[in-house]
């Protein structure tokens, strides 16, 4: 069952990844030479209108394969009016943003499934622990932090993936109390039973019923959380304040997603769905900021050079851009084949 999980939830992420791609070049006259879900051996397609459609072995990725792409993809004959490189540099532009917004988009559409039917968390303080920074500053059960270090907060989770990324650098708090705005700063004080630093939260999170338009306001929080804890990650990784386990790739993820099932399973189909659903809507988030980095091979490392491009008002030798994407993707394969071994390592540890 973990498997077959694993392949819905991924494979719909890609989907709708490939289909942003897909779309938008449609949209702009880019001939799709292939569109394709999973990697490796093809195990089943048809072709259609100079498109072939294609599901291979691994759903572990996928591509939409544009005609004339980093010079490769190139149908017989002349270079064809609907190739990539002959579209204006905004038309190719959209067709490559398309793919990480359309996994925003699907992130989103969980979100007010998820919300719809289990609400969401109102950061409300429920208790303080008593000699610690929030009990010195004055802070009481039932306060509302709107703020943490400027950084506007909506749900209760933002209050746990703020303080346990602060470790133990200074944060300043706005709360509500009352209708009255207060602020602070507090120093996080280390706690050996936790094993990290602490403000002194004593649990938070007031349930909130999401009804009518609401939906949409909580969705968006959802969304937002999964951002922002994305982008936060991978600044920790760059910053060297991650290690390699606190990486994952397929194997992590499917291991993951079957201890997730395997807990959820005992209270009933919806709330198997909904845990599934909420994977699914932080790896959808996941994977378009990630293609979003200006790095070769991926989406956003195109972004560069046809903004390049836009600026300069010519572009970039196709041969000598492909030959970049080409290292990229290289590179990429490496860090996934590490990832994977890690991966497996780990679960068998």
């Amino acid at each position: 069952m973990t498997l077959i999980y694993f392949v819905l939830i991924f494979g719909a992420i890609v989907l709708a990844h490939e289909f942003g791609h897909y779309l938008l070049a449609k949209v702009n006259g880019i001939h799709v030479v292939e569109f394709a879900i999973g990697m490796g051996p093809k195990l089943a397609g048809f072709h259609k209108n100079g498109t072939d459609y294609v599901i291979r072995l691994l759903p572990i990725g996928g591509a939409c394969m544009f005609e004339g792409e980093d010079g490769l993809n190139e149908v017989q004959g002349e270079p064809s009016p609907n190739s990539f490189n002959a579209a204006p540099v905004w038309a190719r532009i959209s067709s490559v943003v398309a793919g990480p917004l359309f996994n925003f988009i699907l992130a989103f559409l969980l979100a007010i499934f998820l919300v719809g039917f289990s609400g969401s968390d109102k950061p409300v303080i429920l208790g303080i622990m008593e000699g610690y920074p929030a009990d010195e500053a004055g802070m009481e059960p039932g306060d509302v932090i709107t703020r943490m270090n400027d950084e506007k907060i909506y749900l209760a989770r933002e209050i746990y993936i703020n303080t346990y990324l602060n470790g133990d650098k200074p944060m300043k708090i706005e709360y509500e109390r009352n209708g009255e705005l207060f602020t602070t700063q507090l120093v996080p004080k280390y706690s050996e039973e936790s094993g990290r630093h602490l403000i002194g939260l004593q649990g938070y999170g007031e349930a909130v019923e999401a009804k009518g338009l609401s939906v949409f306001k909580y969705a968006y929080y959802e969304v937002r959380y999964s951002f922002l804890s994305t982008i936060k990650s991978l600044a920790m990784l760059v910053q060297g304040e991650a290690s390699k386990d606190d990486v994952s790739g397929p194997v992590g993820i499917a291991q993951v997603i079957g201890e997730v099932a395997e807990e959820a399973t005992p209270y009933g189909p919806l709330v198997l769905l909904l845990n599934l659903a909420n994977i699914a809507m932080l790896l959808s988030v996941n994977l378009g900021v990630l293609n979003l980095l200006p790095l070769p091979a991926l989406d956003g490392g195109r972004l560069v050079f046809m903004l390049i491009e836009a600026v300069r008002g010519k572009p970039i030798p196709p041969e000598k851009e492909g030959m970049v994407h080409f290292a990229g993707f290289v590179a990429l394969m490496v860090l996934m084949v590490f990832v994977m071994y890690n991966d497996i390592v780990r679960l068998f540890a």
